[in-house]
């Protein structure tokens, strides 16, 4: 196959899952002929292997395999002892003299030494063969080299990667650590009496420049600590129970994953079961109901609610609210939006609507924003609703004195 097809091909490669260093070693021992194609990266004073092309020789070289770095070439390709192309290793009497020339045995080599943006180098795109190939020149040379190219930047990227992981993972921690978000109410109304049933408790975060909370949450996930950063927000929205009025309920956000990580008990009050709710946030499809189920029914079975948030939207479908059984259905507000004005949405909300009766569900219409659709939600009979036009976020001390002020409005 002429260069340039390989080029086109690992291209394309890069836009898909694939691994584009495994590619590039793939082609590159196809171009040269040869029979072993490694990635190396140089740790202490150990070449160690995380790419191997070597078909039928996994005998000789596998993933994970390490040699000492005074027993190879790479030493002495870096600092100029040895060529980066060797066509017959017989006649480089450097090579001829080494152990494992005569051990593996090598009879061509072709090696691009890798480089980190620093300059220092990480380790070694290779190729070799047992025979000496005099044909192998420095054409060939220059085309590992594109390929190696690729691995390099592939490196480059991975670091960089890395070093971002880390930050954001120091962030999380920090915000963890020192509590450096704050809990905002938002009034959920029953549309019938026009009374606050019950308070969405909603996290922001602190730290500057300001980022969202779904960003912060999907950071937590990257680095693994979004169980933590959850029950967090959990235990500091449920600590507000005691200022709250000995009626009123709750909901906290939790994913299904902090509920299966069977540590939602160290955030959650027991005190205050029956006046909390679970709202199930739903970014990717559940699994597994049954851990969720054996999770959850020991807290349902004193008093717990659980809602379905994000109903309508996402992998929050009929199937899902099915399978959980909630005791409110949470509409997304894409449903909400609009609703006065498309059938569509009206037929959807009537459906959920039906399901919820027949199951004993209470539907809590998210996103309200316009007396339209305020109006249309309470005559296909919708007797929750939540939104900017009925209240928005804000703090506990504000919540409690616009509660105050709506009874005593009341007649």
């Amino acid at each position: 196959m002429p260069f340039e097809s390989f080029v086109g091909v690992l291209s394309h490669e890069q836009t898909g899952d694939r691994d584009v260093i495994q590619d590039a070693l793939v082609a590159v021992r196809r171009h040269l002929g040869m029979e072993i194609a490694y990635f190396s990266e140089f740790v202490g004073e150990e070449s160690v292997f995380r790419r191997v092309d070597a078909p039928g020789l996994e005998h000789l070289i596998t993933v994970g395999d390490s040699r000492s770095l005074d027993d190879v070439y790479c030493r002495h390709i870096l600092e100029g002892r040895l060529p980066e192309l060797i066509p017959d290793t017989s006649r480089e009497p450097l090579a001829k003299a080494m152990p494992i020339t005569e051990a593996v045995p090598i009879g061509s080599h072709a090696s691009i030494p890798i480089m980190l943006p620093d300059g220092k180098p990480f380790g070694m795109f290779c190729c070799l063969s047992s025979q000496a190939n005099p044909t192998l020149n420095t054409r060939d040379l220059e085309t590992m080299r594109v390929f190696a190219g690729l691995a390099t930047r592939q490196v480059h990227r991975d670091i960089e990667h890395g070093r971002s992981e880390r930050e954001m993972r120091a962030a999380i921690e920090a915000v963890i650590r020192t509590t450096d978000f704050e809990i905002v109410f938002q009034p959920i109304f029953d549309l019938l009496t026009s009374e606050i049933a019950s308070i969405e408790a909603l996290c922001r975060f602190k730290p500057e420049p300001y980022r969202s909370p779904d960003k912060w949450f999907t950071d937590a996930t990257e680095v693994g600590l979004a169980v933590d950063l959850e029950l967090a927000a959990i235990r500091a929205a449920t600590a507000a129970f005691d200022e709250l009025p000995p009626k009123m309920k709750m909901a906290v956000n939790a994913s299904p994953e902090t509920v299966v990580s069977g540590r939602l008990a160290e955030a959650l009050d027991s005190k205050y079961l029956e006046r909390t709710t679970i709202e199930l946030t739903e970014h990717a499809r559940v699994d597994d109901y049954a851990a969720l189920h054996r999770e959850l029914d020991p807290f349902r079975n004193q008093g717990l609610e659980v809602a379905v948030d994000d109903a309508g939207a996402g992998y929050s479908g009929l199937q899902h609210i099915v399978q959980m059984a909630p005791d409110s259905i949470k509409m997304d507000m894409s449903l909400t939006r609009g609703i006065d004005r498309d059938s569509a949405r009206r037929a959807l909300a009537s459906a959920m609507i039906f399901y919820a009766r027949e199951t004993g569900a209470v539907v809590v219409a998210e996103g309200i924003e316009t007396r339209e659709e305020l109006a249309t939600l309470q005559a296909l009979g919708v007797t929750r609703g939540q939104g900017y036009l009925l209240g928005t976020p804000g703090k506990l001390s504000e919540l409690l004195s616009f509660n105050s002020a709506v009874a005593e409005s009341m007649p």
